[in-house]
């Protein structure tokens, strides 16, 4: 019934504004006065409205900016993620700068220069040195955030596995994720969607010497301070891991294998004490994957080595998880 009386109060509106502007075309004609003829107070009232309205929406700008930038990520909780920081920062600040600069400046010329019947437009056609200032000037600048960004890019995305970085399989599914250690001998046992049926999940190959020691969980455990190197796959469509917090993104396609090294800096606990005690680190889909991909969550827990070992102890091994006892005497 709502849903009626709204359509039936739009209808009224359109048809109150369709007799109003027919009534102002009749007067117009009684008077014999064109009503499309832009007078100089219709450009005043337009260019005090620019005026207005322009430096409203600045005002406006600032206020959003002092209010809710808190509420923008916390400070990069990984190495790399600093760096990425810095260059969100600086690319920020010049936008803003340039932002600041020309819109007052756009908004008084709108009111400045508003049209006059008594005022004659100035016609200029060329000049090259303002030609070679605003192509020169921009394609610096450009070209050093260009450049900036790319080693930035480059650190992040080119980063050394070394025997001390911990390497775990990330698997994405709609609409949930899971996780494989490396197990002590730091190398995943190989998989194949093929396999992949009731607990084998991940489609391990049993066959394999290097699954045995490897885990499966569903959060992700990380020790502070040490390097770790996730490798995405997804089993189904496109997903999209983003840790926010790490500064890290990467697709998950079916078929292949994606990957993203970082090193988390800042432990589970610190995190609370700064950002309350609510605050956990997720690993979030960041492709829309289906009805329920807002709920593809997946906890992140960085801490200490100590309490990393008690957690991982705890897990079960694939071999003793996915093999009978004549079976692991087979293998």
């Amino acid at each position: 019934m709502t849903s009626i009386l709204i359509i039936v109060v739009v209808i009224l509106l359109l048809a109150a504004l369709v007799q109003v502007t027919r009534v102002s075309e009749l007067l117009s004609e009684i008077k014999s006065k064109d009503v499309n003829e832009v007078t100089d107070k219709d450009n005043n009232t337009q260019g005090l409205l620019f005026l207005i309205v322009g430096f409203g929406f600045l005002i406006f700008v600032v206020w959003q900016m002092v209010t809710w930038n808190h509420l923008l990520l916390p400070p990069a909780s990984s190495l790399h993620g600093a760096e990425i920081d810095i260059l969100m920062q600086a690319s920020m600040a010049l936008i803003l700068i340039v932002f600041f600069i020309l819109s007052p400046i756009l908004f008084y010329f709108l009111y400045k220069y508003r049209g006059k019947k008594s005022n004659k437009a100035y016609f200029f056609s060329h000049n090259n040195k303002l030609e070679v200032v605003w192509t020169v000037v921009p394609t610096i600048i450009l070209t050093v955030f260009i450049i900036f960004g790319l080693k930035t890019w480059d650190k992040a995305m080119n980063v050394d596995v070394t025997q001390s970085t911990k390497i775990i399989e990330v698997y994405a599914q709609q609409f949930y994720w899971s996780a494989r250690y490396s197990g002590d001998d730091n190398i995943l046992g190989k998989a194949n969607y093929k396999l992949v049926k009731e607990k084998n999940i991940f489609g391990v190959d049993t066959l394999d010497i290097n699954f045995g020691d490897d885990k499966m969980t569903k959060e992700v455990h990380l020790v502070v301070d040490q390097p770790v190197l996730l490798k995405f796959r997804s089993q189904d469509v496109i997903h999209s891991a983003f840790l926010p917090h790490f500064r890290v993104q990467m697709n998950c396609v079916p078929g292949i294998t994606t990957q993203f090294g970082f090193t988390p800096t800042r432990t589970t606990a610190q995190m609370k004490e700064t950002e309350g005690e609510d605050f956990e680190y997720i690993l979030l889909c960041n492709k829309i994957c289906g009805q329920a991909h807002y709920n593809m969550q997946m906890k992140v827990i960085v801490e200490t080595q100590e309490e990393f070992d008690i957690w991982y102890d705890s897990k079960q091994n694939l071999e003793n998880r996915l093999l009978t006892k004549k079976e692991k005497k087979d293998v």
